[in-house]
């Protein structure tokens, strides 16, 4: 019996190549939220799939996929750019951040389980015990404060919604949260902890009104003190 050439290689996926680039993604996307690159900042796609010890094709889909969802902008010369942010558009992005996570908060507290609330309050607690502390550690307050946001939005169960809600903060990620870990004035002068335990008591108590208004204020005096920090440029300079 002869055997007959199937053709399985062009069967196959290019698990390598995808994992990797995939992997890429995330790792990049998690720097960009979690404040570790300026708005501004510029790198090389040569450079980048340098420090990441690949090829530049997997970091050049990564780069592809966030420039898509705002993150990241692709110069002329191709260079890559973290985008500046405006007063402007930061000050729009903060009205819409405002209603479409006060949204998932509302959804959140009506649908919420024991043990999605109970991480939600753990995320709290860590984030309240660093902000009282004499000199706050910005990385770890960072960390607990993304963690809570994101667990209540989870609890939302509303995929879509969580979907819009991570294309935002990828905008203000190196805004937000750069400015949480240079200094702690700000976990000390907006006392965010605060607007946190808000919104813990909405989602135990199913006050679905009030947990949507502790989200926006928190968001709210946030924005207002970036703002009043005056380091954000306007669009007509």
């Amino acid at each position: 019996m002869s055997v007959v050439e199937t053709g399985i290689a062009d069967k196959m996926p290019r698990v390598s190549r995808v994992t990797l680039g995939e992997h890429v993604y995330r790792d990049l996307r998690e720097l960009i939220l979690a404040g570790q690159v300026a708005p501004g900042e510029k790198f090389t796609l040569r450079g980048l799939a340098e420090a990441v010890g690949t090829s530049p094709m997997p970091v050049r889909e990564a780069v592809g996929r966030l420039s898509a969802e705002g993150a990241l902008e692709i110069l002329p010369n191709r260079a890559i750019r973290v985008p500046i942010m405006t007063r402007e558009r930061f000050s729009e992005l903060t009205i819409i951040r405002m209603e479409v996570e006060g949204l998932a908060a509302q959804f959140a507290a009506e649908r919420a389980d024991a043990a999605q609330i109970a991480a939600a309050c753990a995320h709290h607690e860590r984030f309240a015990a660093e902000s009282r502390h004499r000199d706050p550690d910005g990385a770890v307050a960072l960390k607990a404060n993304k963690e809570l946001h994101f667990a209540v939005y989870a609890a939302a169960g509303m995929p879509q919604l969580q979907q819009i809600i991570d294309g935002l903060w990828l905008q203000v990620g190196p805004v937000i949260n750069l400015d949480l870990r240079a200094s702690g004035r700000r976990l000390k002068e907006v006392e965010a902890h605060k607007h946190h335990a808000r919104l813990i008591a909405a989602l135990k108590a199913r006050q679905a009104d009030e947990a949507r208004a502790a989200v926006a204020a928190d968001i709210r005096d946030a924005a207002d003190f970036i703002l009043a920090n005056g380091n954000l440029p306007s669009a007509s300079i």
